[in-house]
């Protein structure tokens, strides 16, 4: 078995943004049907090549702008690269939109059964870990509390409680422990760490170059679309230092 569980090959992301301002869908539609919409291409990822060990926690560096987020999208599926391949060995739990695959009208409870089978679990299987996702999200008292009513960071709680309680082979973290308290975050660290020692394999964003040296062993740097160092995260680290900071 390959220990390789993500494997990014010469992927790159080009997105049409159109160069005027359009009010309104019927001016867009008409403008259309007269073929008067112009667009210009915007490459936000070029030609990024990277390989993510089984067990290993990989980040991810780069400025406001750099790709990361749309990199991250790419690799769990959410967008199509429009180039290039993606391989992924292994059941993925991706934490990338604050709120993604919750009905803000449905309770947590609800939304703990819903967000599972989103990420191909059954209830039986959800049955099993529901607790052990109450007791970490530290939500209990909220738990039938419709999550329209909650903060950014039960928002983030619960997201997290319940991708890292599936025990996925990739987990895919996108500033979403920033949204949380100091307390938590720490908790998230921990479990992370936890993780990877049994096995998880780790993607992770973050604006705190120090979480992401605490906790990677391994990064790349992305400067406007395009990867322009990868390897040891220490190097990386000291590297963003000296050039961003």
């Amino acid at each position: 078995m390959s220990n390789i569980i993500i494997d990014v090959q010469d992927v790159s992301m080009c997105f049409n943004m159109t160069t005027e301002k359009i009010n309104g869908l019927k001016e867009f539609l008409i403008k259309r049907i007269k073929n008067q919409i112009s667009y210009t291409e915007f490459w936000a990822l070029k030609d990024i090549s990277f390989q993510v060990k089984r067990g290993e926690l990989f980040g991810v560096l780069g400025l406001n702008g750099a790709g990361k987020s749309t990199l991250l999208k790419t690799v769990a599926g959410v967008l199509k690269p429009t180039s290039g391949k993606i391989d992924i060995a292994g059941r993925m739990a991706p934490l990338i939109e604050l709120g993604a695959g919750f009905d803000a009208e449905l309770t947590a409870r609800e939304n703990i059964y819903l967000n599972g089978a989103i990420l191909g679990y059954s209830k039986k299987e959800m049955n099993l870990i529901f607790q052990e996702i109450v007791d970490f999200s530290e939500l209990v008292e909220f738990i039938d509390v419709p999550i329209k009513n909650y903060s950014s960071g039960m928002y983030a709680r619960l997201g997290f409680a319940i991708a890292t309680a599936t025990r996925p082979d990739i987990l895919i973290v996108d500033e979403i422990l920033s949204v949380g308290d100091f307390k938590f975050q720490q908790k998230c660290e921990l479990k992370i760490s936890d993780m990877v020692r049994q096995g998880t394999s780790v993607l992770l964003v973050s604006h705190s170059i120090d979480q992401i040296r605490n906790l990677c062993s391994k990064g790349i740097i992305l400067e406007k679309g395009s990867l322009i160092k990868q390897g040891n995260i220490e190097e990386l680290c000291d590297y963003y230092y000296s050039k961003y900071t």
